[in-house]
């Protein structure tokens, strides 16, 4: 009898460490430590049954601090982007470029039917490619907009809806603290994944559009036309138009001049002519005030300004992506300076705030590195091959059940558990069946070892991506669904907690037809890449 159970956790040990995971989570123990604790555990048990030898624990202490500075998951530099990206989100939460953003959008999408909805939407679209720090934007948006929308008899449903959906595109749409993760998970390229995300992002973005515009259509007494009074704007200065105007081409004139000059190759002129434009539009904006063209310079300026540094950079080849973060966190000190709002007290909580989530990022990543580290090592991988290729799944139902897998996951535990317990162990098995997938994605079926790589390498691209579409829903799906909560906890009485699950059925459901459409069109996020970055 022993002899038959020693067999069998010898031979499973690698499923039951999974299924230890699954239990420790759902105790509602730190993830950090239910991951840690379950390797150490079963790293135990596996030397007790001869699967390991006690060597693994060194070669855990070497995956999660490394010794070259790259081969360790804590000194990989890919990830310093992660706490620059926290620090931009978090400073941009206190500069108030939201504030001035949504105002000018209300003005100028005001004869549009659902206009607020329609304004927040654009924001939080606009505000995701500067920040993928999802907490701070739903609290941010809750508390700008909710009031508004209620005070002018929104949908209760469709207001918290369309705020928590819209608020979450930065998980997706780049510079994204998950697609950081996943591309130092994968081995992959950030800033392709950066790029590759940029389309399916608008692409949800623009499912919400189309249907707060529906829904403004069918039933305007849920989305009312914004109060005329709301919305007043002084007219511009035309002396102040003509400055801005003068100022910016006398500007792009001499950096011009300058870039052809023998300081050509001395300074970067076409980024101190972008810096020269930017803090000529800030002054003006200020001159201006509450006018059209100051609502303009003040509320679109310093987004795309942000934009611009952190995915211009990459774009042009200036920056990577770890140095493309530093850039935005530089950047976002700028913006709140010329907001007026930096001083000592802000500065000291952004960087309060930005360590306690760096810190509990980086604590659950060695508890992943630890788990999958001790997880490879009793072979839980060649298990989890070995119970595919007994179901006998080819490449599509595998990539649809892992699909579900997900999504499934994402109502009980948050994108960053599911990114780090997921992707290692599924992304080489979707790895192995690239082949299969190279004609749906426009490619050759590979026919060498090179043009293997490359067709892998694409799939992963498209994987990653689809997996990141897919996990968004887990910030919108109860039980567990963490910018409900956020939301509930900022509005307070304004809204029910049903009030919340009701507004964001539709909204996921857009969702998963975004996800349906990426996959069924790959090109969605494979052309981009190709095109701006070969």
């Amino acid at each position: 009898m022993f002899e038959v159970l020693y067999d069998h956790f010898y031979e499973f040990i690698g499923a039951y460490m999974f299924l230890a995971l699954a239990l420790m989570l759902f105790t509602g123990l730190p993830v950090a430590f239910a991951l840690g604790g379950v390797a150490v555990s079963f790293g135990l048990l596996g030397i007790w049954l001869d699967v390991l030898d006690f060597a693994v624990f060194f070669q855990v202490v070497q995956r999660i601090w490394g010794g070259d500075g790259a081969s360790g998951a804590i000194q990989n530099p890919i990830l310093v982007a992660i706490p620059c990206f926290v620090f931009m989100g978090t400073m941009l939460e206190r500069s108030k470029v939201a504030e001035d953003l949504l105002h000018i959008l209300q003005v100028l999408f005001r004869r549009v039917p659902g206009a607020l909805a329609l304004a927040v939407t654009v924001m939080g679209t606009i505000m995701a490619a500067t920040t993928g720090i999802i907490g701070a934007s739903v609290v941010m948006m809750t508390l700008m907009a909710l009031p508004t929308m209620i005070s002018q008899k929104y949908d209760r449903s469709l207001a918290t809806g369309t705020l928590a959906a819209s608020a979450t595109l930065g998980i997706l749409i780049p510079p994204s603290i998950m697609l950081v993760l996943m591309g130092s998970l994968l081995a992959v390229s950030v800033g392709n994944l950066f790029v590759g995300a940029i389309f399916p992002g608008l692409l949800l973005s623009g499912l919400y559009v189309v249907y707060i515009v529906v829904i403004g259509i069918i039933s305007p007494e849920k989305a009312p036309a914004i109060a005329e009074d709301a919305i007043q704007m002084e007219p511009s200065n035309k002396k102040n138009i003509l400055k801005f105007f003068g100022f910016s081409a006398a500007a792009m004139a001499f950096c011009y001049i300058m870039a052809e000059s023998h300081l050509a190759d001395v300074f970067n002129w076409g980024l101190i002519g972008f810096l020269m434009v930017f803090g000529i539009s800030m002054i003006i904006g200020r001159m201006e005030g509450d006018s059209y063209l100051g609502g303009i310079l003040k509320g679109f300026v310093p987004p795309i300004f942000l934009i611009t540094l952190v995915l211009g950079s990459i774009f042009a080849g200036w920056a990577t992506p770890t140095e493309a973060a530093g850039v935005g966190a530089f950047g976002s000190l700028i913006l709140a300076f010329a907001n007026g709002t930096l001083n000592k007290e802000v500065l000291r909580d952004v960087v309060h705030r930005t360590g306690l989530t760096t810190a509990m990022i980086f604590l659950i990543f060695v508890g992943a590195t630890a788990f999958s580290t001790i997880f490879r090592n009793v072979y839980g991988e060649d298990l989890i091959i070995e119970f595919i290729e007994w179901l006998e799944l080819g490449p599509w139902p595998l990539l649809f059940m892992l699909m579900f897998v997900v999504f499934i996951l994402g109502f009980f535990f948050d994108w960053l558990e599911i990114t780090l317990i997921i992707l290692p162990v599924f992304a080489p098995v979707i790895q192995t069946m690239a082949p299969e997938f190279a004609p749906h994605l426009g490619l050759e079926v590979p026919t060498n070892n090179a043009q293997i790589e490359f067709v892998q390498q694409q799939v992963l691209y498209w994987f990653a991506i689809i997996v990141a579409i897919n996990l968004q829903t887990s910030f919108l799906t109860p039980p567990f669904g963490f910018a409900l909560f956020y939301m509930k906890g900022v509005a307070k009485e304004m809204v029910s907690m049903q009030q919340i699950y009701r507004g964001i059925i539709p909204f996921v459901i857009l969702q998963l037809i975004g996800l349906g459409i990426v996959v069924a069109i790959p090109e969605i996020t494979l052309w981009l890449p190709s095109v701006l970055l070969n």
